[in-house]
């Protein structure tokens, strides 16, 4: 799981409020709870003494003396109950005090008398390690005096709520809110799906297929705009690169012909024989620069051509090794007058579609620049391999290698590694281009790896074609 994702951040926020969310609400509810008890408990205490001061003290005149234990055992029960009873009379000392309860939670007669302070207002007392809430409440009557009337009982009866009221609450919050980040991790998940559907798409989109769109989300919110907006903003894109490649395309096409014209008549003046020597070499040195721009000129104009889609394919079945081969035999006598020594390992029956002409260009612009930029005395090795669906054509040497910052731009037009290159040694920087925009014609992928001073490795990557069911095991052409 990703957790700087989107939906795992607002599922996580979302999480984060509902947790705090209920937990505020819990202790609310427990605070109110445990509140209402104590009130309503106090409530109910000072009732049972205004009951026993105003209906029973009131009869003690015309009653025997033990009717008041009697009539208050029986009307509260308060040994049973876990309650606790007691009727002070001003002079005479506690006349009633009720027994222990069945449960033994306390002893009645361990809890302190009141102090005229208290009466008339609920403590909090603690009796044999169980807290007692006892009200107590004073009351005249015209013939037998002052009373004072405590009725208490025991806390733990609003604690074993609470108690039930805190496991309800452990029990049910965690799987609320498991439910409800779930629920909102899958709703965020289904909500998002159309950025992840735009993101795949986006992600396919280079400048060789402008012309494709990413998914139109008709929900009428925030996804559809920007759906809508990165629509339109690839179109403008499209329509700059279209706008670049039928520049460089016209610009290419119409300098073909003038400096096909400048060539020829610089090649019929180099040929007069009336020319002094001084001039007849500037004359020479112009026409060797017209055949070095012609040769830009129908660079730019094929890499133009293939990212259009205009250049002219012939695509047929061919064994690329074969193809290599006979390629790196031709180009021997490159690499032998720089010393330089071009070896192969190439393997048969590796098939690809594809243009022989401009296969075999990426093949002569992959080893010419090796050979280009290696030492005398060093080597050249060009390898044909397949792997599972890819057939793979490799091209290393031992040269100088390319710096880490202009591995990035090496196909790039124009760019050298070294600008402090001459034209003639460092070319004019179109062959790698061309070779991408071949290899971008036929499906393939091209990359490089290298290190400085220890040399460079050009990768090529085809679609690989099944060899025919007749044909024999693959086995590997070594030259050197």
């Amino acid at each position: 799981m990703n957790t700087r994702s989107l939906r795992f951040r607002i599922t996580a926020w979302y999480a984060g409020l509902l947790a705090g969310a209920l937990v505020v609400f819990g202790a609310s509810v427990y605070v109110g709870l445990e509140r209402y008890l104590d009130w309503n408990l106090q409530k109910t205490l000072a009732s049972q003494c205004r009951t026993i001061g105003t209906e029973l003290l009131t009869q003690l005149p015309e009653r025997p003396s033990d009717w008041l234990v009697t009539e208050i055992n029986e009307t509260y029960s308060p040994e049973v109950n876990s309650k606790f009873v007691r009727v002070i009379r001003e002079g005479a000392g506690v006349i009633y005090v009720s027994d222990a309860p069945k449960d033994g939670s306390f002893n009645p007669s361990r809890v302190p008398l009141p102090t005229t302070q208290q009466t008339g207002r609920s403590r909090r007392i603690v009796v044999d390690g169980h807290e007692l809430l006892v009200e107590a409440l004073e009351f005249n009557t015209p013939n037998e005096g002052r009373f004072i009337v405590e009725s208490g009982a025991l806390h733990r009866q609003i604690e074993i709520v609470l108690h039930g009221l805190l496991l309800t609450f452990a029990i049910y919050m965690p799987f609320i809110i498991s439910l409800a980040v779930g629920s909102g991790y899958w709703l965020m998940r289904r909500s998002l799906q159309p950025v992840d559907e735009i993101t795949r798409r986006a992600e396919s989109i280079t400048s060789t297929n402008l012309s494709e769109r990413l998914p139109a989300i008709r929900t009428g919110d925030e996804i559809e705009r920007l759906s809508i907006s990165l629509n339109r903003m690839i179109a403008r894109l499209d329509d700059a690169f279209q706008h670049i490649h039928r520049f460089s395309a016209d610009a290419s096409h119409e300098l073909r012909t003038p400096l096909t014209i400048l060539q020829l008549e610089l090649e019929g003046i180099a040929q007069s024989n009336r020319l002094n020597p001084a001039l007849t070499d500037q004359i020479g040195s112009a026409l060797e620069e017209t055949h070095r721009m012609s040769h830009i000129v129908e660079s730019l104009l094929a890499i133009s051509r293939l990212d259009a889609g205009e250049a002219k394919m012939d695509k047929v079945r061919l064994d690329l090794g074969q193809l290599a081969a006979s390629t790196a035999e031709q180009m021997k006598l490159l690499a032998e007058e720089k010393s330089i020594r071009l070896t192969t390992d190439v393997s048969k029956e590796v098939y690809v579609e594809g243009d022989r002409s401009r296969l075999q260009q990426i093949i002569v612009n992959l080893v010419a620049n090796a050979v280009k930029y290696t030492q005398e005395g060093g080597s050249v090795e060009l390898r044909v391999r397949h792997e599972e669906r890819s057939a793979v054509l490799e091209v290393s040497d031992n040269g100088a290698g390319i710096p880490d910052h202009a591995l990035p731009h090496v196909f790039e037009r124009f760019y050298r590694a070294d600008k402090a290159r001459s034209r003639e040694s460092g070319g004019a920087g179109l062959g790698l281009a061309i070779v991408k925009a071949i290899c971008a014609a036929h499906g393939a992928e091209v990359s490089v790896s290298s290190r400085e001073g220890i040399g460079s490795v050009f990768t090529v990557e085809l679609p690989l074609l099944a060899v025919a069911e007749s044909s024999d095991e693959a086995h590997v052409l070594r030259n050197s």
